[in-house]
């Protein structure tokens, strides 16, 4: 048992943080109460387990094993993954061969004669490539979208391409889209077509004697119609209501749902003909957009929708063509007829539960 004299010093050490103990005057204290060593009990030395050394072979024979289970599962997937995607390629050629429009709209109306309901709003997703001429290309597959679309009866067709590049030449696609429709149904019975894009003016054409009430309307939208579009509402209505134009209580999803449908789907201006030939006098009435999509369409090789406004597609049948390139086995992002027939087929057969 420890004396109280240094029971004390020790503590005093303690309280003046070590200074006044040295470390040799801290191990005297110390070693005068610790036990001989010559008196502690000894122990025999602990042996080591010996660990059972693995044999060489089998360890060589078990890595083999492994190795060539491996190499068989990979050779069989593979194997397995190129020939579902030699079906799907061979499955697209038929298709392109059998159901080919042949810029005739007759025989689009005919593909689609059998199917129980179209979608009455078809949206697009596509992407702008990397090379030269990728613009050109871009105007020239929605110049085909629509055509198809007005061919089948849809009345309202949204094209969302991320970067926005067709909002900067809406002029230039109105006519290349004008001259396609041309292609198909004449100079004189083309429909009447309504371009617009969010912020942006309505460009409209009808040559005269086409069907009044074949109207197609083309909505462009952006990744600027997404995000960028919620927070500038958010900022709009934070600001009202700071400055007492509305009250919070006032703010609700029907309202935000409301205001959100009202920006995208609406052109700045309903009266702006389009310049040129077919221009009109007196343009026809806006056609109302139905701001969610019945269904949209991904032309690429995997479902990806890319900065899509996500409360346009609350209760949208979504498709993925996963059209092949250049007769290969591989998937691209290819505009192809038989795509967006398929998609048509898939949207007809789909049963709409709505969470039920």
């Amino acid at each position: 048992m420890v004396s109280k004299q240094d029971r004390e010093l020790l503590r005093d050490n303690i309280r003046s943080r070590g200074t006044r103990l040295s470390a040799t005057d801290r191990e005297n204290i110390v070693k005068q109460y610790l036990p001989d060593p010559s008196e502690l009990a000894r122990w025999p030395p602990q042996r080591r387990k010996k660990v059972p050394r693995r044999t060489p072979i089998r360890t060589f024979i078990k890595s083999q094993i492994h190795l060539i289970a491996y190499t068989f599962l990979h050779i069989f997937f593979g194997i397995a993954v190129r020939l579902v995607q030699s079906f799907h390629a061979v499955v697209d050629r038929i298709l392109a061969i059998i159901y080919y429009h042949h810029r005739t709209p007759e025989l689009i109306r005919k593909d689609v004669k059998g199917l129980d309901r179209l979608p009455e709003h078809l949206s697009v997703i596509l992407s702008l490539r990397k090379e030269d001429d990728a613009l050109p290309i871009l105007m020239d597959e929605v110049a085909e979208l629509v055509s198809w679309t007005a061919s089948a009866g849809i009345p309202v067709l949204s094209v969302y391409e991320k970067s926005g590049a067709l909002k900067s030449c809406i002029p230039i696609l109105h006519q290349v889209i004008t001259n396609k429709l041309s292609s198909y149904f004449g100079s004189s019975q083309q429909p009447t077509l309504q371009l617009f894009a969010p912020h942006h003016p309505i460009y409209e054409n009808r040559q005269d004697g086409g069907a009044p009430h074949d109207t197609l309307v083309v909505l462009l939208l952006s990744a600027t119609d997404g995000q960028e579009t919620f927070v500038d509402l958010t900022k709009t209505l934070a600001e009202m209501s700071q400055n007492g134009k509305l009250s919070p209580e006032d703010i609700t999803m029907e309202l935000i749902d409301a205001e959100i449908s009202e920006i995208t789907t609406r052109p700045s201006q309903e009266a702006t003909p389009a310049s040129g030939r077919g221009r009109l006098d007196s343009p026809q009435p806006f056609l109302s957009v139905k701001p969610e999509p019945d269904l949209l369409l991904v032309f690429g090789p995997f479902l990806k929708l890319d900065g899509y406004p996500p409360w346009h597609i609350r209760l949208t049948e979504m498709y993925c063509t996963g059209v092949s390139i250049d007769g290969g086995t591989g998937y691209g992002d290819t505009v192809e007829y038989q795509g967006f027939l398929r998609g048509l087929w898939h949207f007809a057969g789909a049963h709409m539960r709505f969470g039920r």
